[in-house]
């Protein structure tokens, strides 16, 4: 099966074709660092041999995080607690990125008032976030720079940056959360500065030899929202920046979505056709048939399984031992698997 075949991403080699998407777990606390939660949790699904591991949304700042109980990567205290995950995720085997955001107006902790590209609430509830200056926007730019130095210090195979789900980088990207009038707001070429410049800071630190992934929304489900046309525009316009893709949609407003199994695959390939860029496939994708698939049938290069990896650490092992696939076990639970 093609979702058991090594892939190369950028210079790292990955087992197989699973991935195991960024998930907050709030399970950290005020300061942001790791614990012996996070590690169980992240090192159980390299024992169950998934191919690549994504850390769930790190703070790049205190107040990027969504809540207070969210990882942080904003002081070099937190590299340690890391790279104890990254150590461990390793030792079985598996590579491990880690997903670096920052919230933008959906931050709802109270280290201080949460900030966004103009003062819209996310919905009714919300409180007013306040606009970012050019000032502040420089720094938060230089604050996902020195996030990317503190992962590469903490051992970690490749950087996710976030620019989906409604966060503060999706903000600046769609026009009904940007209402700026200067360089950073209006036409969709300057919508796409921020992140632009976020990139072009992180590839001046991140190693030549390690993947940049990309989260995207690729479509905001409102009319005068990002479309798919748009993001293929914006992907076009960036991708010398970024190593792959990682497909999703929606989380910018309150609004109902049509969910169903493989609901966002379809995204993933024409953004993989469009912009001739690799893609993470992701979305309620709950079974190694869905993901060979996709796979085989060139919609996505890897398959994110997200809650069925958190119901089953070892979901890899269990559908490779289902279909008696050559595979290797670890060797404390070959007696289990063979």
């Amino acid at each position: 099966m093609n979702t058991f075949k090594n892939y190369t991403l950028k210079n790292t080699n990955l087992k197989n074709r699973i991935v195991m998407p960024p998930m907050c777990m709030y399970s950290s606390d005020e300061t942001g660092m790791a614990n012996d939660f996070h590690y169980t949790h992240y090192v159980s699904r390299a024992i169950g041999a998934v191919g690549l591991i994504i850390l769930e949304s790190t703070g790049v700042v205190e107040n990027g995080r969504t809540t207070d109980n969210d990882l942080g990567i904003w002081d070099d205290t937190h590299i340690d607690g890391l790279k104890k995950i990254v150590n461990g995720v390793k030792k079985y085997g598996s590579k491990i990125a880690i997903q670096l955001n920052h919230g933008g107006r959906k931050y709802t902790g109270t280290a201080s008032q949460a900030v966004a590209p103009s003062a819209v609430k996310f919905d009714e509830r919300s409180t007013l976030p306040k606009e970012l200056t050019r000032d502040d926007i420089k720094e938060i730019v230089l604050n996902f720079k020195e996030a990317a130095k503190r992962a590469d210090k903490a051992g970690f195979d490749a950087i996710e940056i976030h620019g989906a789900h409604g966060y503060l980088i999706h903000q600046f990207l769609s026009p009904l959360s940007n209402l700026r009038k200067d360089e950073y707001g209006g036409d969709i070429k300057n919508r796409i500065r921020f992140l632009k410049e976020i990139l072009e800071a992180v590839t001046e630190v991140w190693p030549k030899e390690k993947a940049i992934l990309l989260r995207v929304s690729a479509y905001d489900y409102k009319e005068g929202g990002i479309t798919l046309n748009d993001m293929i525009e914006i992907i076009n316009e960036i991708k010398e920046y970024i190593d792959i893709v990682h497909v999703s949609t929606g989380g910018l407003i309150p609004v109902e979505i049509n969910v169903y199994p493989g609901y966002q695959v379809n995204y993933s390939s024409i953004i993989k056709e469009k912009c001739n860029i690799p893609t993470i496939a992701v979305g309620l994708i709950t079974d190694i048939n869905m993901a060979e698939e996709i796979i085989s049938n060139g919609r996505a290069d890897l398959v994110a399984v997200g809650r069925e990896l958190l119901r089953n650490p070892y979901f890899v092992l269990n559908e490779a031992k289902s279909r008696n696939i050559d595979f290797d076990y670890p060797e404390q639970y070959k007696g289990a698997f063979k």
